[in-house]
């Protein structure tokens, strides 16, 4: 479709004058005299009648403007209901996070956003699987420590802290190791992960375990460090309250590695949403 010429005519058939229409389009009166003169040649018919006292639309003017002010309307309508949904955020959010971290962390502050924002819809898919995004149509995923060169686009929405730690009836039995070398001797617990992380002289380095137990769920492990049954390194919201309420005892914390992020990413050729950066905004502030 072609609309050159449209929205001048429009505006001079309401206010039945070129010089009324520039001032209203912030254009020159010539610039306004132009294009319906182009429009006409376009459609090969005259318009409006044109005088030194008023401008009057022809019988196919009138026509065409009743037409052509029907669709203008609506365009407009669609712009105020675009302009509306950003100042009032709506419509359907996809997102994924990590199964843990997601039913202890996320869910939780995901129904609050809800139930702050009635008309947001959200899908919220738990998987310790790194999802594709782009091709699997998420908006929005959170993604915990180092993360791998992609694409994507990150924004960091809060820390996370690495605990090693045990019961205190397992260190009665066994003593409290004060260093990585002594760990060898101790009954380890893994998850995922066969190392476990620790900085020495400032820097990184990595421990390599040799554990009674492994499992793939961290909050297995934790019952069994609970239970006494050893050691384990596991990120704060699986240990946070066993620790505060003395289940579980922090070690080696001159050890301890730098808080790593927990983030949000997202597809770098999407256009981030209002509904998107809202939910971003409220995460990093409950983070």
């Amino acid at each position: 479709m072609n609309l050159e010429g449209i929205v001048e005519f429009v505006t001079v058939t309401d206010q039945r004058s070129f010089t009324l229409a520039g001032k209203v389009l912030g254009i020159s009166t010539a610039k306004v005299s132009r294009k319906v003169t182009m429009l006409e040649r376009r459609l090969e018919t005259k318009l409006l009648n044109r005088t030194t006292r008023v401008v009057t639309p022809t019988d196919m003017g009138q026509q065409f403007y009743h037409q052509c002010r029907h669709v203008l309307d609506q365009l407009n309508d669609a712009e105020r209901h675009i302009t509306a949904q950003q100042l009032t955020p709506s419509g359907k959010l996809t997102l994924t996070a990590p199964v843990t971290f997601g039913e202890r962390i996320i869910a939780p502050l995901i129904n609050d956003f809800l139930i702050a924002n009635p008309r947001i819809e959200i899908t919220l898919n738990l998987s310790n699987q790194v999802l594709d995004l782009v091709q699997e149509n998420y908006d929005l995923a959170i993604r915990l420590g180092d993360l791998e060169n992609s694409t994507l686009r990150a924004r960091r929405l809060g820390n996370r802290t690495l605990y090693t730690c045990a019961s205190a009836a397992y260190f009665n039995e066994h003593g409290t190791p004060t260093s990585i070398s002594e760990l060898k001797q101790h009954q380890c617990i893994a998850g995922t992960s066969s190392h476990w992380q620790f900085k020495v002289k400032g820097k990184q380095t990595s421990f390599r375990l040799q554990p009674r137990l492994r499992c793939n769920s961290g909050i297995a492990i934790r019952d069994a460090a609970r239970k006494g049954l050893g050691i384990v390194q596991l990120p704060d919201y699986y240990v946070n309250e066993d620790i505060e309420k003395g289940r579980l005892d922090v070690i080696m914390q001159d050890y301890q590695i730098e808080d790593d992020g927990i983030w949000a990413v997202y597809p770098q050729t999407r256009h981030i949403s209002t509904k998107v950066r809202l939910l971003l905004d409220y995460l990093i502030k409950k983070l």
